[in-house]
């Protein structure tokens, strides 16, 4: 049996080049035998994180019950690969994205999570480094909770939905999707 990864996606838009870039990754993982859901942030109802830490008090159950995050979180805890995929939205993850990420801090209380990372990133601005901000969120993210670094892929200089076909990031999305089975 193949590893369990979750794709966290964040683009608010269906069918563009994060989704895309998303659907590459997933591809590459289950020909590799891994088992794969993809939650779509932006097609959940998703409250902000109330910093009130009931969750350390709860065992890393978070107080509220009103949305969709239990079972998001069920899943992240049961991954062995969190992929983040967003688009970059004036230097920084999608707000829906970021409302799930800040919700993750309910995991805080069980401790280090052993898992992979992956992030893959699209933005508009042909220059990649319009992306740091959001790379080095990430790579805090992941040293913080005791994660590893599995790969990132940029793909920059992308505005109307499927400009990234053909494109040698979506080859090297699946790539990377690939090798989590080796």
């Amino acid at each position: 049996m193949g590893k369990n990864v979750l794709v966290l996606t964040g683009s608010p838009r269906k069918g563009g080049n994060t989704q895309l870039l998303a659907e590459a990754f997933a591809q590459g993982a289950r020909e590799a035998g891994c088992e794969l859901a993809i939650i779509h942030a932006a097609e959940k109802h998703i409250r902000a994180c109330l910093g009130c830490n009931g969750c350390f008090e709860t065992g890393g159950v978070c107080v509220q019950k009103d949305d969709d995050m239990a079972p998001i979180l069920q899943s992240y805890r049961e991954a062995d690969v969190v992929v983040f995929a967003t688009p970059v939205y004036f230097f920084g993850v999608t707000a829906q994205l970021k409302l799930l990420i800040d919700r993750t801090y309910a995991l805080l209380p069980a401790g280090k999570q052993k898992k992979d990372v992956v992030v893959l990133a699209t933005c508009g601005n042909g220059d990649a480094a319009v992306c740091a901000p959001t790379v080095a969120m990430f790579r805090e993210m992941i040293r913080f909770s005791g994660a590893t670094e599995k790969g990132l892929i940029l793909a920059a200089g992308l505005h109307g939905p499927g400009e990234i076909a053909g494109r040698p990031e979506l080859e090297q999305a699946k790539a990377l999707g690939r090798s989590l089975g080796v």
